[in-house]
C-alpha cells in the first residue's frame, strides 16, 4: 500500500521489511505446521490424511516419521516435472522444515494419556496448524509438494480440486491405516476444521501487496486451489 504522505512505505511490495516479513512468516509457519502435526501424534487420537500415511510407513521402515514425511514430500515433488509444476522457495522448505520440526518436538514433548489430556493436545494440534497453515501460505512462496500434486492432476486431468482432493486424501489415508497409521476421532475433526480455520488465518497473516510472491500452482485464487472449502 503506497503512503499517502507521497513518501515510499516502508512495508511496501518489494522493499527488505516487507521480503523479511514473508520469509519469517514462511518459515514460522512451515515449524509450526511441524509442531501441530506432533501434537496430533503425541494426542493419540488421530492424525491429518497424509500423516496417516507417513505414520505407516514409518512403522513399516522403522524410520522417524518426520524423515518419511520428507521422504515422501521429497517424492512428491519429483511427480511435479511430468506435471509440470514449478517450485518455488516455499515448495522445497516445505519438504526440509516440517519433518525436522516435527521429530524435533516428537523428541521434546511425551505421550500424553487420559482424555483429559488427549483432548487438548488435539484440539491445540488442529488449531495451530491451521495458524501454520494461514502463515506460510500468505507468505506467497509457493505451496507445498501435496497442494502442487493436487493442482497438477486437477489441470490435467480437468477434474475439479474437491474430487481430486478427495480422491487423493482417501488414498493416503486408507493406505496408511493399512499400514498402521493413527486413524480416528482427530482425523475427522481436522478434515472438518482445517479449512475454515486455515481461510480465517489465511485472511489475519495477509501481507499487503501481491506482486512479489510465488504463487506458480494456485495462481489467481491460492486459497481457492489449496483450501478445503
Amino acid at each position: 500500500m503506497a503512503s499517502t504522505s507521497g513518501t515510499p512505505d516502508p512495508d511496501g511490495p518489494g522493499t527488505p521489511r516487507h521480503l523479511t516479513r514473508r520469509l519469517l512468516q514462511l518459515y514460522a509457519g512451515l515449524a509450526l505446521y511441524g509442531v501441530s502435526s506432533a501434537l496430533l501424534v503425541r494426542s493419540g487420537l488421530g492424525l491429518e490424511p497424509w500423516n496417516v500415511l507417513h505414520e505407516g510407513l514409518a512403522e513399516l521402515t522403522g524410520l522417524s516419521i518426520g524423515v518419511v514425511l520428507t521422504i515422501v514430500g521429497a517424492a512428491v515433488l519429483l511427480l511435479w516435472i511430468p506435471l509440470r509444476q514449478r517450485p518455488g522457495l516455499g515448495t522445497v522448505s516445505n519438504v526440509v522444515v516440517i519433518g525436522a520440526a516435527m521429530d524435533g518436538t516428537l523428541w521434546l514433548v511425551p505421550d500424553v494419556h487420559g482424555l483429559l489430556a488427549q483432548i487438548p493436545a488435539v484440539a491445540g494440534g488442529i488449531v495451530l496448524n491451521g495458524v501454520a497453515t494461514g502463515l506460510y501460505i500468505a507468505a506467497r512462496f509457493g505451496p507445498g509438494p501435496r497442494d502442487g500434486l493436487m493442482t497438477g492432476l486437477h489441470r490435467l486431468t480437468g477434474r475439479s480440486i474437491r474430487l481430486v482432493r478427495t480422491t487423493i486424501e482417501v488414498t493416503v489415508v486408507v493406505t496408511g491405516f493399512l499400514l498402521g497409521g493413527s486413524l480416528g476421532v482427530g482425523t475427522v475433526l481436522y478434515a472438518v476444521a482445517i479449512g475454515p480455520l486455515a481461510q480465517f488465518f489465511l485472511r489475519v497473516f495477509a501481507i499487503p501487496g501481491g506482486g512479489g510472491g510465488s504463487t506458480v500452482v494456485a495462481s489467481g485464487k491460492p486459497a481457492q486451489a489449496i483450501l478445503r472449502r
